[in-house]
């Protein structure tokens, strides 16, 4: 079975009768990405370290490569443990710098040691999850968009998110960034309308 044509609300047709952002593609890795992942709420401290550490990585690149290197990330940087990574040393950057797994950008390497130990000092403080999730009052924002040229590239509370996060020090946390962290995580549901996530997501966010 072919697709059907792309409509003009930015969704298409699949093969298994579902429709889905157009975003995605047909790749089954992206695709299984899009349903199983992309704007479920994330609590999770670590898990949200993570994400906004990978969508770092991808500033000036696609999702589609951090997302086929994320095996390479976790190899990499101790499965995201901010307690490793905040004990990296220069013979550590410089391995990395070496690992075809990962994106390798020494500014962004850096970045990650020095988020990961920011990171452990907020925890003291309080948990990063609060701090993250402040940012929506603690409740994911149920989004209606029906096109893509609909949906932001920043917003006032990723503009907020960005502001307090460099505050802290944290690196690579623009507000476009944040935004693109903010619709991983599920803090925004920025699925279609049209999109059959949508529905999902808008009711795992009610029960969260």
């Amino acid at each position: 079975m072919t697709s059907a044509p792309v409509s003009s609300n930015f969704v298409q047709l699949h093969a298994d009768g579902k429709t889905r952002c157009l975003w995605p593609g047909m790749d089954p890795f992206y695709v299984a990405y899009h349903d199983d992942e992309w704007g479920v709420p994330e609590y999770d401290s670590r898990a949200l370290f993570e994400k906004l550490i990978l969508d770092g990585f991808q500033a000036g690149l696609s999702w589609i490569t951090i997302l086929r290197k994320r095996e390479g990330f976790h190899r990499a940087f101790a499965n995201f443990d901010p307690e490793i990574i905040a004990r990296f040393d220069e013979a550590k950057i410089e391995e990395l710098m070496q690992d075809t797994g990962i994106v390798r950008n020494r500014a962004k390497i850096t970045g990650t040691i020095v988020s990961a130990r920011i990171y452990l000092n907020m925890q003291e403080r309080g948990s990063f999850s609060d701090f993250i999730w402040k940012f929506v009052d603690g409740r994911p924002r149920i989004n209606q968009f029906r096109n893509r040229e609909d949906v932001p590239a920043q917003t006032e509370q990723s503009l907020a998110m960005s502001k307090e996060l460099k505050k802290a020090g944290f690196k690579f946390c623009g507000p476009t960034i944040t935004y693109a962290f903010m619709q991983a995580v599920g803090m925004v549901n920025d699925h279609m309308v049209d999109c059959c996530c949508h529905a999902k997501c808008a009711a795992l966010a009610l029960r969260s």
